[in-house]
């Protein structure tokens, strides 16, 4: 079993990889967001991973927060979201090659975590995105949680949202590690499913609302978990 999710994942590396450079080759002759939406949706066809939607996209959303399990994470929301989506993303992921130039092509914001001037470019890249008619992503937890508990929400989510009171929608990603973990060489076909929560507007004055949020956001993942025994 173990050997038949090795070669799984190896293959889904090759698709994925293949997939890119596609979406790299059509920057110059299609618009966004197609390069990407159309490199997606191969990657999703050709290793045979299905969603099942629950709630809706929010057409007035102007930004999603998202939980961060894997690294198919972004190719579900993209086959899912109708939307043309601006990733958050530390800049040393823009530094590798030909996977940065993948991010850079579709104006993708990237951050500093060590720089005190980083939260600054991290408003003016937004405000760009949001004045193009983008929806600014980003995964709050800053980095992939394997345990099924969200990590702890870094403030430039709040900082962004507050400042151009956006109109937030949370997204629930449930168990994408369970099918893709790039560490253990592991992939396993799967419906993952995509929980749209209600939208809010930010609010500068509640300090706690992204705090809030993730305990939210935690619980929606533990009643699915608990109600849905495809999950486990």
């Amino acid at each position: 079993m173990k050997i038949f999710a090795h070669i799984s994942w190896f293959f889904s590396t090759i698709i994925i990889f293949a997939s890119l450079t596609l979406s790299i080759l059509l920057y110059p002759i299609l618009p966004r967001p197609y390069p990407r939406k159309i490199s997606a949706w191969i990657i999703r066809l050709l290793t045979f991973f299905t969603t099942e939607v629950k709630g809706k996209e929010d057409p007035a959303a102007q930004m999603y927060l998202i939980n961060h399990q894997s690294d198919l994470d972004i190719g579900v929301m993209e086959t899912v979201s109708k939307k043309d989506l601006s990733w958050v993303a530390k800049k040393e992921l823009f530094d590798v090659p030909f996977f940065g130039l993948a991010m850079s092509l579709p104006e993708d914001i990237p951050i500093e975590r060590q720089s005190k001037t980083s939260l600054l470019r991290l408003l003016k890249n937004a405000k760009n995105r949001l004045n193009k008619g983008r929806v600014i992503a980003m995964f709050p937890e800053g980095t992939r949680s394997k345990t099924g508990k969200m990590l702890p929400f870094k403030n430039g989510a709040k900082v962004v949202a507050d400042k151009y009171r956006l109109k937030v929608q949370p997204i629930v990603l449930m168990q994408t590690a369970k099918y893709y973990d790039i560490k253990k060489l592991y992939y396993k076909p799967g419906c993952i499913k995509v929980i749209f929560m209600d939208t809010f507007i930010a609010d500068k004055n509640d300090e706690n609302w992204l705090r809030d949020l993730r305990e939210k956001m935690q619980k929606v993942y533990d009643d699915e978990l608990a109600n849905d025994s495809s999950h486990r």
